[in-house]
Order: C-alpha cells, then sequence, then structure tokens
C-alpha cells in the first residue's frame, strides 16, 4: 500500500506575540520522495519578530485537508499584533517621525519668538526716544547741536541689534511656510492611508488568523517521528548570565503554557528563575524565584510535566521538584552513574549526568565505570525515577561536546567549540547507531547546553553567556488515520 504523504506549504510571519509562539511551531520536514517540506520553526519566528525582511507585507494564511485524506497546510496572513509588518505601517511611522520632528521646529520657532519679542518690547522706548528726536532734528535742523548728535547717534547704534533679529524673523518666515507646506502634504498622505485602511476590519482578520492557527495545529498533530537531517541557523534570544548555564520551557506542558525557566552557573546552584512568558524572559522581566532545597550540579536540568528534573550536587542522585507546590515530590540514585567530574562532557562543568526529554519520554544520559566511561542511555519512569531501559552506546562520553534525544534517538556533537557538528546517532528502538555529518553553527564558541523540546521541535543551547535557539529538519513518513 502506498503511504501518502504530509505535503506543507508554507510561509510563517510572527503571527503571534512572543508570549505565544512557543506552542504554533513546526518542524522543517523532508518527505520520503526526498521532496523538501519546509516549516517555519520556532526559531523563524523569532528571526521574523526581531529582524524583520523589509519587503514583507501581507500575507494568507489557510489549512484543509484533501480528498485523499493528506492533511495540506498552507499558510498566508497578516500578523496578529495589528499588521505593524504592513508597509503603510511602516510609512505611518515614517510620518509620525516627520510630525515629531515639525513639532520640535516649532518649539525651536516658538521659543526663539519668544525671546526676542521681549527684546523688541524693552527696546520699545529706545525707539520712542529716537523716533522723537529725529522729527525735533527734521522740524528744526538747527535745533541739532553736536551734543544732541551725538546722543542721537549713540541711541541708533543702540538699537542696531534689532536688525538680525529681524533678519531672523524674515528667516523664520520662510520656515514657517515650509512647515505648512509639509503639513499639508502630510494631511493628504495621512487621508489617503485611512481610507484605504478604513477597507479592513483588523480585529475581524486577526480572529480569522486565530481560528486558522488552530485548525492548521491540528494539523500539525499528525506529524510523527523522524530521523534528524539538518539544523538551521543559530538564534540569539538574548544574552545573559555566565559563561555556564541552562534555559528550558517545558517539554510536555499545554500549548497555551509559556514559561521559561533559567538556572545560571553550572555547580552549587540554586536560584531558578521562572518568566511568565518568552518576551518576558528575552526583557529580563516579571519573573519569580525558586530557591531547590538542594544544589545542582552540571546544566542538564530538564522540565517536565511541570517538574524540574535535576542532579544534586556531588551525588548521582536525580531529584524531581514540583514548581507549583515549590517542593520534592521523589528523589533516586541512578545506580552506577558517575558524578562529580568522572565523567563529564568534554567542556567539563560537572556534566556528568545530563536528563532530558523528547516524543517517547524522559531520559537520563550518563555513564559508569563497568561501561568504561562510554555514554549510556536509560528511560526513565517520571513518578517514580526508576529506570525502564537502558542502553550502552559504546561512544565515550568525553569525546562528545554535548547530546539531546529527538524521537528515541540520542545525538552526540563531536566538540562544544567552533567548528562543532553532530557526528553520532544512537537508535534506541533498533539498538544500532550510526556516524553522521550534521553541520551547525556554533555561533559563541562554547556550548554548555544543548538540548530538545519536542513540543516546539528546537534545540535550546546556552552558548557562552547567551541563550540560543536552533530550528530542526526531520525525515518523516506520516501516515493518516485510514491506514
Amino acid at each position: 500500500m502506498s503511504v501518502p504523504m504530509l505535503k506543507i506549504g508554507a510561509v510563517l510571519s510572527t503571527m503571534a506575540m512572543v508570549t505565544n509562539w512557543m506552542s504554533q511551531t513546526l518542524p522543517s520536514l523532508v518527505g520520503l520522495n526526498g521532496t523538501t517540506i519546509s516549516r517555519g520553526g520556532t526559531s523563524e519566528r523569532i528571526v521574523s519578530a526581531l529582524y524583520p525582511s523589509p519587503e514583507e507585507g501581507w500575507q494568507i494564511y489557510s489549512s484543509a485537508q484533501d480528498a485523499d485524506g493528506k492533511c495540506i497546510c498552507t499558510v498566508v496572513a497578516p500578523a496578529q499584533n495589528m499588521c505593524n509588518r504592513d508597509p503603510r505601517s511602516r510609512q505611518l511611522r515614517q510620518l509620525m517621525e516627520k510630525v515629531q520632528n515639525i513639532s520640535q521646529s516649532m518649539e525651536v520657532l516658538d521659543l526663539r519668538t519668544y525671546r526676542d519679542l521681549q527684546y523688541v518690547r524693552n527696546t520699545e522706548s529706545l525707539m520712542k526716544v529716537v523716533d522723537g528726536k529725529l522729527k525735533v532734528a527734521s522740524e528744526n535742523p538747527r535745533s541739532l547741536n553736536p551734543k544732541g548728535f551725538q546722543e542721537l547717534k549713540d541711541k541708533v547704534t543702540q538699537l542696531l541689534p534689532l536688525l538680525p533679529v529681524l533678519e531672523q524673523y524674515k528667516a523664520d518666515a520662510k520656515m514657517i511656510l515650509r512647515l505648512r507646506e509639509e503639513v499639508r502634504n502630510l494631511s493628504l498622505v495621512l487621508m489617503a492611508i485611512q481610507e484605504e485602511m478604513g477597507a479592513y476590519d483588523y480585529e475581524e482578520l486577526r480572529q480569522r488568523v486565530l481560528l486558522l492557527e488552530t485548525r492548521l495545529h491540528s494539523c500539525m498533530q499528525k506529524l510523527g517521528c523522524g530521523k534528524l537531517t539538518g539544523v538551521s541557523n543559530p538564534i540569539t534570544v538574548r544574552a545573559s548570565g555566565s559563561r555556564f548555564g541552562s534555559w528550558m520551557t517545558d517539554t510536555m506542558i499545554p500549548s497555551s503554557d509559556n514559561r521559561v525557566w533559567s538556572m545560571d552557573g553550572y555547580f552549587k546552584g540554586r536560584r531558578v528563575l521562572e518568566y511568565r512568558t518568552m518576551n518576558d524572559f528575552m526583557k529580563g522581566q516579571n519573573f519569580v524565584q525558586h530557591l531547590l532545597p538542594h544544589p545542582w550540579a552540571g546544566t542538564g536540568h530538564v522540565v517536565y510535566n511541570g517538574s524540574l528534573y535535576y542532579n544534586k550536587y556531588q551525588s548521582n542522585i536525580i531529584i524531581k521538584y514540583h514548581f507549583r507546590s515549590r517542593s520534592v515530590l521523589v528523589q533516586r540514585s541512578l545506580s552506577g552513574a558517575g558524578y562529580n567530574n568522572t565523567f563529564p562532557y568534554s567542556w567539563g562543568g560537572s556534566s556528568d549526568i545530563d536528563l532530558m526529554a523528547d516524543e517517547n519520554g524522559l531520559w537520563a544520559v550518563y555513564t559508569t565505570i563497568p561501561n568504561a566511561g562510554n555514554i549510556v542511555i536509560s528511560r526513565l519512569e517520571p513518578q517514580s525515577l526508576e529506570v525502564l531501559q537502558t542502553w550502552d552506546t559504546g561512544f565515550p562520553k568525553r569525546s562528545a561536546g554535548e547530546s539531546f534525544m529527538i524521537c528515541g534517538t540520542l545525538y552526540v556533537t563531536n566538540s562544544h567549540l567552533a567548528g562543532a557538528k553532530i557526528y553520532f546517532a544512537y537508535y534506541t528502538n533498533t539498538s544500532t547507531y550510526e556516524y553522521t555529518d550534521i553541520p551547525f553553527h556554533n555561533q559563541y564558541s562554547h556550548i554548555s547546553m544543548m538540548d530538545y523540546n519536542p513540543r516546539e521541535r528546537v534545540l535550546y543551547t546556552w552558548n557562552n553567556g547567551h541563550q540560543v535557539l536552533y530550528n530542526v529538519t526531520l525525515f518523516q513518513v506520516i501516515k493518516t488515520s485510514g491506514d
């Protein structure tokens, strides 16, 4: 039987505020027939939010399912944030800048005119004296003796500063004419834009976008697991904290929850910052602090279904900390696991035990002395932290820069420094491995945390004090419910 392929074509704008972009991410896909299926993931939407293209304007948005049961998603839509990337919006901003410049010019004119008017008023009496003496002199020239002539000359000299004031008045009069013409032109343009924009009901358009996004999100749920084939360019979300740390969103909670957690440093830390939204995290505002009862080791923490899973400092104990109750629900020793820089990644930092989550659940990546320092993968039961199954990859952990799980496959990088690539993959479903060659740009040259989020299908990284995202490209086949 032929396998129907999911065909998705999309052009995404920043279709939501950063506060809810997490819930609407799609991965990039590659179909079985080799056709590239491009979907904007979280990182691409962050790019659109931070660096909008100047030629971007109106877009349209829709989704449907064809007669063969194939899920077809097509996007062309105005941005939800009241179309602030529409060309007319940019034009309005330019007009507002012109109005501001005119306002500033008017203020300068007002100040200068007031000052000069005061000067004219102060010299008014002097002008009357000069005028009177000139009248007397013109009616009776003989009355103007040398002393009177000198006095009149001195009075006229005192009036000479009025000349530049009058010259400035003439220049200001020309400026007023120019400003009046500028205001007239601005009024005409604004009227034209108002007439054009009046044809659109933006609230109705926004509601349509929300409805269509819901349909697209439903369409996304048909996406299954796949094999990693590519990583996008890095997107820097924020620069904060020290050189080492970790940041994350919940890998399992409903898409409406946009909280972000940040944990600075790699040992003895206890302070976890919880931001209300991604936008708040980017701005460093609206956060609460959780003070963990036990300090952490490394940066391999993960938030899974409302709880933080982390390695307790100077031990191989895994702790499950529940954010809402602010309490430890369970803690369990990971039997035989090395700790305290016994088997860390190549960058060190007490990174012996790396906890992570993917589409298949909760995992621990570590190593033991009996395994000779090779990477061990264990799938954990989230409630009790019991080990459900374990795989020995045969790959030396000290040779790995970082690692992450996608769809039950562990992907390992060959370095934490510049020039790193993803070059080893271990498939837990078949207990096999292969060497890969998937490049990615290590922009800040020192990655101390790299984790996949299956809810958003992006990679979270902490890179030399920068919080960075990568979108991923997965090779996958999607079957419809009728197959």
